[in-house]
């Protein structure tokens, strides 16, 4: 069973910077692709970025230029660099990867933007 371990999330002024950490279980190449997703209150989940473990990254458009995925294959880690962030980027941020058309998923991780 694959394990998703996400952390980084927290308070954070307009504006500001976080980055967040999802650790899986095993190693990052067997999966297809990995993924971060955030969830606002009622709502679906909705897909952020993709990244594949050769780097190759797809960005939701409202978050192109301020989020950047990266991946630590050596630490099977995938890497949310959130920048200039705004109120409405505020939502539970969730860790996806796919192995054999099979979703796994972390435990999520609140991201707040407020003054």
């Amino acid at each position: 069973q694959v394990q998703l371990v996400e952390s980084g999330g927290g308070l954070v002024q307009p504006g500001g910077s976080l980055r967040l950490s999802c650790a899986a279980s095993e190693s990052i190449f067997a999966f297809y692709y990995m993924a971060w997703y955030r969830q606002y209150p009622g709502s679906q989940r909705i897909r952020v970025a993709t990244i594949t473990a050769g780097g190759s990254t797809h960005y939701l458009d409202s978050v192109k230029g301020r989020f950047t995925s990266s991946v630590d294959t050596a630490k099977n880690t995938v890497y949310l660099q959130m920048n200039s962030l705004r109120t409405e980027d505020t939502a539970v941020y969730f860790c996806n990867a796919n192995k054999f058309s099979t979703n796994y998923w972390g435990q999520g991780t609140q991201v707040t933007v407020s003054s």
